[in-house]
């Protein structure tokens, strides 16, 4: 059994936010989906500013199973992409990537059922790789640096370590570590969960 020092952690607890699977959608996407120039009505707002759980869902259909009622997240994106636990690609039949946000590039497509169309899109499923949102204020008193890797020491019984958490950098986040529904049940992880950093 591994043991730690308080001097072999950051001075930092990061909370925990479980990504459910989710949905984001283009311009164009969003009008063949809910009808020309529909605009999403927020459900209710996430923990990174600016950005929000929509009213809307979709069906995915994938290979060999359905998943219904995904989520949509606003606001309306540049690219289409489906986020999903290794738990949906089985269902779907899919055995997606793991990938950071808008590297889509060889990723698996997946068909998109909404009220008012349906489509195919041709790539765009990943299982997001597991990053901490960190404001730059507290990454720079930290030492820490946008797209550094680090690892993550989960307490409790089913305590691990994760390794290749990507440090996301910016004034406008909200520190917070994003895993999937896979990752934090396995770990028996909740939203708002502390967790701890071990130095680099």
């Amino acid at each position: 059994m591994m043991t730690f020092r308080d001097e072999d952690f950051l001075p930092v607890e990061v909370p925990i936010g479980v990504s459910n699977r989710h949905i984001h959608l283009c311009r164009q996407d969003l009008d063949t989906l809910f009808g020309p120039g529909y605009e999403l009505t927020v459900y209710r707002q996430l923990s990174q500013p600016g950005e929000y759980a929509a009213r809307e869902t979709v069906t995915i259909v994938g290979p060999r199973g359905v998943l219904e009622g995904v989520r949509v997240l606003g606001p309306v994106r540049s690219y289409s992409q489906v986020e999903i636990a290794m738990t949906d690609g089985f269902r779907l039949g899919l055995r997606p990537p793991v990938r950071e946000s808008g590297d889509l590039e060889g990723t698996p497509g997946i068909a998109v059922v909404g009220p008012s169309g349906a489509l195919t899109l041709p790539r765009g499923v990943i299982l997001a790789a597991r990053h901490i949102h960190m404001e730059a204020e507290r990454a720079a008193s930290l030492n820490l640096h946008d797209d550094q890797r680090v690892q993550v020491l989960v307490p409790g019984m089913r305590g691990m370590i994760f390794n290749n958490v990507i440090v996301r950098v910016s004034p406008n986040f909200r520190l917070e570590l994003h895993l999937d529904t896979d990752e934090a049940n396995a770990a028996l992880l909740a939203n708002g969960d502390k967790v701890k950093i071990l130095r680099p």
